[in-house]
């Protein structure tokens, strides 16, 4: 009896230190797994000199048009807010109309003057509602197509307390006697004249109806500019077959306008390096944020999609980024920005045209 509890002693203990083992190894990797899957995300980011608290910039529309809409973006996880531009054409076209309904046409140089005046005087003043009560990046905006003297209101910007100049410059190039070139030119035309009169960073919005964006980048960076948006949306027309008249079509991007700001920030961010990038148009979701960053992108600049999901859409998108970053166990932002750029930029023609032949040269139907 007593050599047989002693083996049973013995097999309790040998047990039991298995037991042991056999929890401490799970421990282990129970910790390992806990230290993985919990890593501290710092979704921080540096944009045209700004330091963002995470990637996403309200973009330049109705919804930053009042300070206290600007608070609640923050509140919801905007890392930068642009604010309603001040457009050149609509001043223009507004002094046009109120002057062709006046007898005194010798007075139309000082009505512009006088709504040029009130445009600014209330863009001042959302610059300054907005910095008293935001703790976030506030961007001025000025959407412009010449280089008039007015683009000195950019000063009155800085002086306000804007953290910095989005120019915006949009147009369609339709005249006969076009000289190519002629638009790119006024890009860095313009761009000169603003930087001459400001300290403040310089962010650069561009269509995409330019031949070759990563030569006027070049430029830009050259002379001055701290950042590109990639790409303005253009107005979207439309024709009624009913009433025969021209009207507008969707007014919000959809997520497959995300293609061309994704192709070109890659090519462009890994050919010009030294300037940052944001994407814009078709950035609906956490998803395109991560392409967006990998293509080369500091952030991004959204708006259809808070138009169409509601400000706490931010924190969805940040959410989902920061899983994302969990579980390819990227802490940091720049660990992965631009890891998917055009690195090799000769090739990108290549590349482009044997994709395009694979995909539709395989298709019957």
């Amino acid at each position: 009896l007593r050599n047989f509890l002693l083996e049973c002693l013995t097999i309790i203990i040998k047990l039991s230190t298995q037991v042991v083992r056999s929890f401490a190894l799970e421990v282990k990797y129970l910790e390992k797994e806990t230290i993985k899957t919990n890593i501290m995300i710092d979704l921080t980011t540096t944009f045209a000199g700004l330091k963002l608290k995470n990637p996403i910039i309200i973009g330049s529309s109705g919804l930053t048009s009042n300070a206290e809409n600007n608070k609640k973006l923050e509140a919801a996880g905007a890392g930068a807010i642009v604010l309603k531009s001040i457009f050149e054409e609509q001043i223009t076209l507004q002094a046009n109309q109120m002057n062709s309904n006046s007898s005194y046409a010798e007075g139309s140089d000082g009505l512009l003057d006088y709504l040029r005046s009130y445009s600014l005087s209330q863009q001042l003043e959302l610059i300054k509602d907005s910095k008293k009560i935001c703790n976030i990046p506030i961007i001025a905006s000025i959407n412009c197509f010449s280089n008039s003297e007015w683009v000195d209101y950019a000063h009155k910007m800085e002086l306000a307390g804007a953290d910095a100049i989005e120019l915006n410059i949009l147009a369609v190039q339709t005249a006969v006697d076009y000289q190519y070139g002629e638009f790119e030119q006024r890009h860095i035309d313009i761009l000169r004249t603003v930087k001459s009169k400001i300290n403040i960073p310089i962010i650069m919005k561009l269509g995409n109806n330019l031949t070759n964006p990563v030569t006027l980048i070049n430029q830009l960076y050259a002379n001055g500019a701290a950042a590109v948006v990639l790409f303005n949306r253009f107005y979207q027309p439309n024709i009624d077959i009913e009433k025969m008249k021209y009207s507008s079509n969707e007014v919000f991007s959809n997520p497959s306008d995300l293609s061309t700001p994704l192709r070109w920030v890659a090519i462009c961010s890994a050919t010009v390096n030294k300037i940052d990038y944001a994407a814009s148009g078709g950035v609906y979701d956490g998803a395109a944020v991560v392409k967006s960053i990998l293509a080369g992108a500091s952030a991004v600049e959204i708006c259809s999609t808070i138009y169409q999901n509601g400000k706490g859409w931010t924190s969805t998108i940040l959410d989902v980024l920061e899983k994302w970053m969990n579980k390819k166990g990227y802490e940091h932002i720049s660990q992965f920005k631009g890891l998917m750029n055009a690195k090799d930029s000769k090739g990108i023609n290549m590349f482009e045209r044997t994709q395009f032949l694979k995909y539709f040269g395989e298709k019957e139907e």
